[in-house]
Formats: structure tokens, sequence, C-alpha cells
């Protein structure tokens, strides 16, 4: 598909009051979300879990959990450094650096400011990057360049 047309979809979703568009053209296919800032996606429950998915639903519902919580039964993430983390908004690939050849975009220890690129997540061939939501130093970087990333995934610890 032509960039110039997802260019389009893109212009699209935006001046629409549509959350989500998917196109297909013969083998080809994409699909556009929007999600407001601020609000939280949910993944379908697995079909392996779904005895367990209205406990999870409740308790995310209520503010009591996050999506990894609900679905870890409501245990946290284990073993978080103190700080603001940031989380993973797709699942995808992690990527520390635009290129191999780059420095990676930050390091342990590194000042930012809101709205730096802290990484990438390349999700359906789409390279997404990943911006800081807070100033502060960068505690952690907990995941590795090149591995997959789940949703909602802890990636970095700001403090």
């Amino acid at each position: 598909m032509d960039l110039r047309k997802i260019k389009k979809l893109i212009d699209l979703l935006e001046e629409s009051n549509l959350s989500e568009i998917e196109i297909k053209e013969g083998e080809e296919s994409v699909r556009l979300a929007r999600y407001p800032k601020g609000s939280q996606m949910m993944s379908p429950p697995m079909q392996h879990v779904a005895h367990e998915a209205p406990r999870a639903m409740t308790h995310v519902q209520q503010g009591m959990a996050s999506p990894v919580e609900a679905a870890t039964g409501g245990r946290a993430a284990p073993d978080l450094p103190d700080g603001h983390v940031v989380r993973s908004p797709m699942v995808g690939t992690f990527y520390a650096s635009p290129n191999p050849e780059s420095p990676p975009f930050v390091k342990v220890g590194q000042s930012i400011k809101a709205g730096d690129t802290i990484g990438i997540i390349e999700a359906m061939k789409m390279f997404n990057p990943i911006e800081a939501d807070v100033s502060g130093t960068v505690t952690a970087i907990l995941a590795s360049p090149g591995s997959p990333v789940e949703f909602d995934e802890p990636l970095f610890v700001i403090s």
C-alpha cells in the first residue's frame, strides 16, 4: 500500500469521530486505531484464561489494578525501582536506538524532558516512537533492544 494512502487514512482518522479504520487491498491491509491520551487500551482476554476475565475486568473498572496486575491476579510486576514507570502502549519489538549503528536514545542516569523520544516499538512494520510522559532522570531501562514486548509491559523507570 502506498505511503500517501496511509497518510490520507491517518488524516481521515484525525478529522473524524472514528477510533479505528481498517482497509484491505488484495493481500495488503492497514489498521489504524486512535486512543485518547490517558485512556487505557485493553487487549481481548485469551480463551484459555476466560474464566478469570470477569474478575480481572472488575478490578480494572474499579481502578484497583492495572491491566498487568489484573492479568496476574492482582500481583504487581516484581522488583521495579521507585519512580514513574513508562509502559509499552502496544505489542511489538522494542528498539533502544533509531538504527543499529546509532547510540541509544537514553542511558541510565540521563536527564530527560517530557516528550523526549526514549525508545521505539516496531509493530506491523511501523516504527512507533515511545516518548517520556514526565521529566526526570532515567533510573532503569527494563527492555532489551530487539526483544518482544507486551502491552503495558514496563519499559523504563524515570525518577
